[in-house]
């Protein structure tokens, strides 16, 4: 339901113990206690500005790599996806891109404005700033490696411009000034030098390759553990006899190891419990503790 109260001057949109499993590529979780979708950026700052110094924030984009448990969130859950939906060229050239953004979109502007560099986006499931937030990657590309600079938001509405060189990044991980949060990427990319590749067909070729390797028609958050070091998830799940693993309605994929599936109505806690038992199957079989890249939040019921 809309909240009955609204802050002064608030343009965007309310809600109370609003469930999250409408807003999860699991379509599990409990609800949020608040849940808010800004008009736009100087709408959210100025929610934020507002906000309880110790009021929780949680930021979603469009669900993916995300599991929150059947308890629900504490605090309030910012949604970004249709909210920061900016998308330009900046004076110096360059791709901006608010946090709200889809993936996909930002790999699709960028060949119809000649560049390349950025395909790979079209095969990351959620938007740049889960991507920004994780270092997303897919077909050998990584974000922070197309990323000049990018804006932050502070718990008290302040935004701020940083290059790429103040974060300390790795393979899913990026480190970030305690209380702020991304907000927007400057994406730095090379004019495309062959000019007889047409990238909207390395888009599809991309594309062709993630829907023949991974279930992409059922209810999934993406890979959900890392790979080690030197190997890959998948295979040593597979490896381990776990394909097809079912706890209630949450499965190991057939098409994909590294995926879980909810079949029907899986609950977080089945999806949580298996995640559980394959690191605890596959510590046992390889000696390797597999290490989640979802992202696990929220309170158990």
């Amino acid at each position: 339901m809309i909240a009955a109260e609204r802050k002064q001057g608030m343009r965007g949109k309310l809600k109370i113990d609003e469930p999250m499993s409408k807003h999860t590529s699991w379509r599990v979780g409990g609800p949020a206690d608040q849940y808010y979708v800004p008009a736009d950026l100087n709408d959210l700052c100025d929610y934020l500005a507002e906000l309880p110094e110790r009021e929780p924030v949680f930021w979603l984009g469009l669900g993916s790599n995300l599991l929150v448990r059947d308890g629900g969130i504490r605090g309030t859950v910012i949604a970004t996806s249709g909210a920061l939906n900016g998308l330009g060229l900046t004076e110096e050239n360059r791709i901006r891109a608010e946090a709200g953004v889809a993936s996909a979109k930002v790999a699709r502007f960028s060949v119809d404005q000649g560049f390349e560099g950025a395909e790979f986006l079209a095969g990351i499931p959620g938007t740049i700033g889960g991507a920004l937030a994780m270092n997303a990657g897919a077909f050998g590309g990584e974000t922070w490696n197309i990323v000049h600079a990018v804006e932050t938001v502070d718990r008290h509405g302040s935004v701020r411009t940083r290059p790429a060189g103040d974060f300390d990044v790795s393979y899913r991980h990026v480190v970030l000034p305690r209380e702020e949060w991304f907000v927007a990427a400057h994406f730095s990319l090379n004019n495309r030098e062959n000019r007889n590749e047409d990238g909207k067909s390395v888009i599809k070729s991309l594309l062709a390759k993630r829907g023949s390797s991974q279930p992409m028609q059922t209810a999934n958050a993406g890979s959900v553990f890392k790979n080690p070091d030197k190997d890959y998830a998948a295979r040593l799940i597979e490896s381990s006899g776990l394909k097809g693993k079912c706890i209630g309605n949450a499965c190991v994929s057939d098409v994909h190891a590294n995926f879980i599936i909810n079949t029907g109505n899986a609950s977080a806690s089945d999806i949580e419990e298996l995640i559980g038992d394959i690191q605890q199957e596959v510590l046992q079989q390889t000696g390797i503790l597999l290490e989640p890249e979802v992202r696990i939040v929220g309170v158990k019921k």
